[in-house]
């Protein structure tokens, strides 16, 4: 069965850290593209982060460059987001999702927020206030 499983969200002050977590099944990552999403309340879905071929370098949101960091541990089939130095602004549901055909790399578009990937994580909570 395939499966995406995040956690590591939670609630954390202005200028701290997280790490998101994201454990697959079923499929080895080195097969696809993971990106994480994001949704805060009343707002449109956001593309934050994505990897795949780790050669082709990973890609980020202007909003989260130089803050964020994503990471593909293949042994363990998991995929990291750590984020530091976290704003209030950072506050949404994050979303690990994957897909089989998508391309992501250093110096390509933006991650596609509206794509549809194959497989996506139930969400984990980000909340960043005082």
């Amino acid at each position: 069965q395939v499966q995406l499983v995040e956690s590591g969200g939670g609630l954390v002050q202005p200028g701290g850290s997280l790490r998101l977590s994201c454990a697959a099944s079923g499929f080895t990552l080195d097969s696809v593209v993971i990106a994480w999403l994001r949704q805060a309340p009343g707002k449109e879905r956001e593309g934050v982060s994505c990897i795949g071929d780790p050669a082709d370098g990973a890609n980020y949101a202007d909003s989260v460059k130089g803050r964020f960091t994503i990471s593909k541990d293949n042994a363990k089939n998991t995929v990291y987001l750590q984020m530091n130095n976290l704003k209030p602004e950072d506050t949404a549901i994050y979303y690990c999702v994957a897909d089989g055909h998508y391309f992501c790399s250093a110096h390509g578009g933006p991650v596609q927020p509206e794509y549809r990937y194959d497989y996506w994580g139930q969400g984990t909570q980000v909340t960043v206030s005082s």
